[in-house]
């Protein structure tokens, strides 16, 4: 890694993908990672899209960042 962008775009990734994860498995992990959790007071199981909604806008933005060099 020789740019520290690309660092930060790597974790961007692997962050987007952890929150899509969190959509679909529970674990200890993955709900403390949830974003809902962190904007929704009563986070509940019908808040639990926003994690995918989020997870691909991040992954999405990163890789899309990773690539355009």
């Amino acid at each position: 890694m020789d740019h520290p962008d690309m660092l930060v775009n790597t974790l961007g990734v692997l962050y987007g993908a952890i929150l899509i994860m969190a959509t679909f498995v529970r674990s200890r992990f993955t709900e403390s990672m949830r974003i809902d959790a962190l904007f929704i007071k009563e986070c509940t199981e019908s808040t639990r899209p926003l994690n995918l909604v989020a997870g691909l806008l991040i992954a999405g933005y990163a890789s899309y960042s990773l690539l355009s060099r």
